[in-house]
């Protein structure tokens, strides 16, 4: 994909690549594919130097550009993409995803990876967003994160800090370490239907990963629990 290294070129080379995995997953069996879209517009997150509404626009534009022809190759084959939501991306945030379902008329082959990990350090709650965008969480990862901001030091953009670091404002933590809420995020999954991957996705520079990943392992099948079949109190109904 890199070829000569013209910046466009690579992008094209990079559209044709995410053709081509949608119909290696179909012909796998595979019906929804991870991964991130990239963004013209994330560096202006901090929106100093000031940039004009348009240019936030045109990024949007873009990106809607250059995925729509990727996602009717997914539509012809019957494969969805799931976007991680992610600091870097089109979407990283609420409302970015919000006004990144907009950009590309919401249509279906364009979903997300729920992975709240990116959202606590955010203040974003993981739990009323798997609410609010049921419709589209095609596959779930299961990352957790840690905040350490209470000392008035520790930023929430990580200091270019190394992870591990207790200067960071935050860190990846083994599943079920950090601040994720996650009874409450699979009783909500429970609640939408998702039926889906259940994925755990482990980073923990602070701990030995064959410790830690069957631990997490161990924590994410206790809490995934099957929703009832029926309501507790369904027993004192008249029928019965």
């Amino acid at each position: 994909m890199w070829g000569d290294g013209d910046p466009e070129g690579v992008r094209q080379r990079a559209a044709e690549e995410m053709k081509l995995t949608a119909r290696a997953a179909r012909a796998l069996g595979v019906d929804v594919v991870v991964g991130f879209t990239g963004s013209k517009i994330w560096k202006t997150v901090a929106m100093f130097p000031p940039v004009p509404e348009s240019m936030i626009e045109d990024g949007y534009r873009d990106f809607a550009d250059r995925w729509n022809p990727i996602l009717d190759v997914f539509d012809e084959v019957g494969v969805k993409f799931a976007h991680e939501v992610h600091p870097s991306e089109i979407a990283y945030d609420y409302w970015t995803t919000v006004r990144t379902m907009e950009a590309i008329g919401h249509r279906e082959a364009f979903g997300l990876n729920w992975d709240p990990s990116h959202f606590v350090w955010q203040d974003l709650d993981p739990v009323s967003f798997i609410w609010d965008f049921k419709d589209r969480i095609y596959h779930v990862d299961c990352k957790d994160a840690k905040k350490q901001v209470g000392n008035g030091r520790n930023g929430r953009m990580g200091s270019h800090l190394p992870w591990a670091d207790p200067r960071r404002g935050w860190d990846f933590v083994s599943t079920g370490h950090g601040d994720v809420p996650w009874e409450a995020c699979f009783r909500m999954l429970n609640t939408i239907g998702y039926d889906g991957p259940i994925s755990v996705e482990w980073e923990d520079a602070g701990m030995d990963r064959l410790v830690g990943a069957p631990e997490a392992l161990e924590f994410v099948r206790r809490l995934a629990f099957d929703p009832p079949a029926a309501a507790f109190d369904a027993a004192f109904a008249s029928g019965n």
